[in-house]
């Protein structure tokens, strides 16, 4: 009782904080607050509009994700370095658990990983720091801020692959803006929390799964979060709590000046949690849709708190140094980065994993605040430790009837034609 108790008086305080969390003003802010103060146009000066026009289009630049010289020339001949390895992809593989995760399974021999990333050199340089073999990887480049890079990947992974199919995807990458006052925006015009954790995803899971059900125990996993689950301590006592309402948001669109699903004021931290049930839904109508005529097997998984991800990179220094004493000491919920990343990979790689629409977790699931054991180890958070085992999902993630109006919206939302669809048949 003790524990729960400083926990929760901990938490209060985290909470209350908010202004020693808030990060700098993101760039977008500041190239318009630069703009606004370096120029002064003259009347005449507006005249000009061919100069006017060129300016105006500068200033927008930054607020572009992807542009259309980002596409990157198809590879080739992938088929002769994969070989008989299983070919698996990651996406946000150049940092924290999808990194680790690559660096896991390029090591095992038995898979050649894609490292589906938005900065391809950043991506190839942690990968020889972090030691993996030459030949066991290939770096494409992925913006999920953008569907048409989404797209673009897509052609170009089936160039790179020729007719192998890819026999795993894990959806990873995410972006978390607790803190921000005003929503940020895709490419596409959606909340970026919404746009890049969930619809970024939604259309490559689905673009591909045409693909990989030519596979051989072919397995999709999307990230999962106790955030997004209320049956948690994170998700259930930590304010705010996901609640995507009647889907409100996405019936108008999703789309700018639409920041959350639920259809009301942005509010960052909700939105990151929101896109986490999406994600969780998403599997689920995966497996509802697919799984029986492709034998594909659709799971989420929670890899516990990895506090030093760089997921909370936008947070103040001290936070950053506080939080994995916190959730090592107080929730007991810690785990690293490595570990993390081979809790992952145990989901793509391991046969007992094979099973579909299990949402897997380890050491108790983070339901409750750790119970210390014998040997000086917190029991039950879902921190380091303890064995894989199947967990429970909250009941409003399981709302079958909003995951299937999630999942025609987000259709909608993504602009899917019946060509985009996979070809395998919807359960009815």
């Amino acid at each position: 009782m003790v524990r729960f108790v400083s926990f929760l008086v901990a938490a209060a305080v985290l909470a209350s904080s908010a202004d020693a969390f808030a990060p700098a003003a993101s760039y977008q802010v500041r190239a318009r607050q630069t703009l606004a103060s370096s120029y002064d146009f003259p009347a005449a000066a507006a005249a000009a509009t061919t100069r006017l026009s060129a300016m105006l289009t500068q200033a927008e630049l930054p607020e572009k994700v992807y542009l259309p010289e980002d596409k990157e020339s198809a590879k080739v001949l992938g088929g002769l370095k994969i070989g008989t390895r299983k070919l698996t992809v990651i996406t946000g593989a150049s940092s924290g658990l999808g990194l680790n995760c690559a660096v896991a399974l390029s090591k095992t021999g038995r898979h050649f990983v894609v490292m589906a990333c938005r900065d391809v050199d950043k991506a190839k340089r942690v990968a020889k720091e972090m030691g993996m073999p030459d030949n066991s990887y290939v770096v494409m480049k992925l913006e999920l801020g953008s569907l048409r890079s989404v797209r673009d990947f897509v052609f170009n992974l089936k160039a790179f692959k020729s007719a192998r199919p890819v026999n795993n995807l894990i959806c990873n990458a995410a972006v978390y803006r607790p803190t921000d006052p005003e929503p940020a925006w895709t490419d596409d015009g959606f909340e970026a929390s919404m746009g890049i954790n969930h619809f970024g995803h939604f259309l490559l899971a689905n673009l591909l799964v045409d693909d990989m059900a030519k596979a051989k125990d072919a397995r999709m996993c999307i990230v999962g979060s106790i955030t997004g689950n209320t049956n948690t301590v994170g998700g259930g006592l930590v304010y705010p709590q996901a609640d995507l309402g009647n889907l409100q948001g996405f019936q108008m669109g999703a789309k700018k000046p639409i920041s959350m699903a639920d259809g009301k004021p942005f509010f960052g931290a909700k939105a990151y949690k929101d896109s986490k049930v999406c994600n969780m839904m998403t599997v689920s109508e995966l497996h509802r849709r697919y799984h029986a005529s492709t034998g594909i097997s659709f799971s989420s998984m929670y890899p516990g708190c990895i506090a030093e991800t760089a997921l909370f990179r936008e947070k103040r220094q001290w936070f950053r140094k506080a939080f994995p004493w916190f959730m090592k000491y107080v929730t007991g919920g810690y785990v690293g980065q490595e570990e993390a990343g081979e809790r992952l990979a145990q989901v793509v790689d391991d046969p007992q994993c094979a099973k579909s629409d299990v949402y897997w977790s380890w050491n108790g699931g983070a339901q409750q605040v750790g119970r210390w054991s014998s040997d000086g180890k917190p029991r039950g958070a879902g921190g380091s430790g303890g064995e894989i085992f199947e967990n429970q999902q909250s009941d409003a993630v399981r709302d079958r009837s909003t995951a299937m109006k999630m999942w025609e919206l987000s259709v909608k939302a993504c602009e899917m034609t019946e060509k985009d669809m996979p070809k395998a048949a919807v359960a009815p």
